[in-house]
């Protein structure tokens, strides 16, 4: 099958995974919170982002390496961490940190996932990014910084835009839980995805492994609320602060979309701001992420770099956001989507779809590197 010409955009991906996941999976991953209005309005904002085509540039080679935190990577996009990646798809983490590692892209693994950070550090090496919650109790955190750090991860991403729980509701409608409680609708939804059901079998019941190794194994609603229990849900700048102190390798604050926080964060030492409003699942009466990119690039005054996530889908939205100051652009869902579609060949084909995108805009646009996007953007779009 040539997936160039079965699968050439997102969508089709996504088309066939929903074929392969188990409903409360797909549902889990493609939802936002509420109306979904935060979801729409960041795509709709996306789109307004427009460049000049360029006519009689000769021919070239867009180049697409970029180096952040002091490493050089093959393209500028990662994979943004995703919580209860194993539910998603069985193993999703070590597939996709090795993926990583082959790709030079970053990996980021969530704190609620299906793999510990011994599981998948080794294999991610210095692409590897772990996303961590903030957590109620010190020792308990600082225990986890010293895990995350022997097993080999490099960047400390710590999520701030999750103060409370988002109602989700059609993560709600779907039953969603991890491990997944065996009502008689969900193991229908789970029969009828084999593929699933057999890498289960093969890997195991996903469970939150990490936030379980601190506490008494906890099932269904349950393990929510274990991990609710252990997650902190209010960090304030204290928290910051103390896991600088904590934590010697970069620290990355996820969830930035008020440029008056990426100045104070700056002062806090951290080594780089990501602007998100996690893609829309958290909140859906705030602005779109892509808007809030360009003032708080201007806050930071390139003191430090700047992360973009949210609403991406294909690689003229990534041209997009590195145009507008990003210096580094990830996605979350399309891995996964590329993921239950095909396994490991899906995410190398997603990869590849990515790559052939930017460089069939930038050469539109006349655009060699990524640093001639800015001066392409359509000029009252600009900074």
């Amino acid at each position: 099958m040539d997936l160039d010409v079965t699968h050439p955009a997102l969508s089709d991906l996504r088309r066939t995974a929903r074929s392969r996941m188990p409903h409360f999976a797909f549902e889990y991953l493609d939802s936002g919170t509420g109306t979904e209005k935060g979801v729409t309005h960041n795509r709709a904002r996306l789109d307004e982002v427009r460049f000049m085509p360029a006519i009689l540039r000769g021919e070239f080679t867009p180049s697409l390496t970029r180096s952040t935190l002091g490493v050089e990577h093959a393209l500028p996009f990662g994979i943004a961490p995703v919580g209860m990646a194993g539910l998603l798809w069985p193993d999703a983490e070590r597939i996709l940190a090795r993926a990583a590692a082959d790709h030079r892209i970053p990996y980021g693994q969530s704190t609620v996932a299906a793999a510990t950070p011994e599981d998948t550090g080794p294999l991610a090496g210095e692409m590897g990014w772990f996303q961590h919650y903030p957590v109620r109790d010190p020792e308990i955190r600082r225990d986890m910084l010293r895990r995350i750090e022997a097993s080999g991860w490099r960047v400390l991403v710590v999520t701030v835009d999750v103060p409370g729980e988002s109602r989700r509701e059609r993560q709600r409608r779907a039953h969603v839980s991890m491990p997944p409680v065996m009502t008689p609708k969900i193991v229908a939804s789970i029969m009828a995805r084999p593929a699933w059901a057999m890498g289960v079998l093969k890997h195991g019941q996903p469970t939150m492994k990490f936030p379980n190794s601190y506490g008494p194994q906890a099932k269904g609603k349950d393990a929510f609320v274990h991990a609710g229990r252990l997650i902190r849900g209010f960090p304030d700048d204290g928290y910051i602060r103390a896991l600088r102190e904590e934590w010697k390798g970069p620290l990355v604050v996820k969830g930035v979309a008020d440029p008056a926080d990426a100045a104070r964060l700056i002062e806090m030492g951290v080594d780089a701001i990501w602007v998100s409003n996690h893609s829309g699942r958290q909140f859906e009466g705030g602005p779109a992420a892509i808007d809030c990119l360009p003032p708080v690039i201007e806050a930071v005054g390139g003191r430090v770099p700047v992360y973009f996530c949210s609403g991406v889908q294909g690689g003229l939205d990534i041209l997009r956001a590195l145009a507008l100051g990003a210096e580094f652009v990830f996605l979350g869902k399309a891995w996964y989507f590329a993921l239950a579609a095909f396994g490991r060949r899906g995410v190398d084909h997603l990869v590849h779809m990515l790559k052939s995108d930017m460089v069939s805009n930038m050469t539109q646009i006349g655009a060699a590197s990524l640093d001639d996007l800015p001066g392409r953007l359509i000029p009252a779009q600009r900074g």
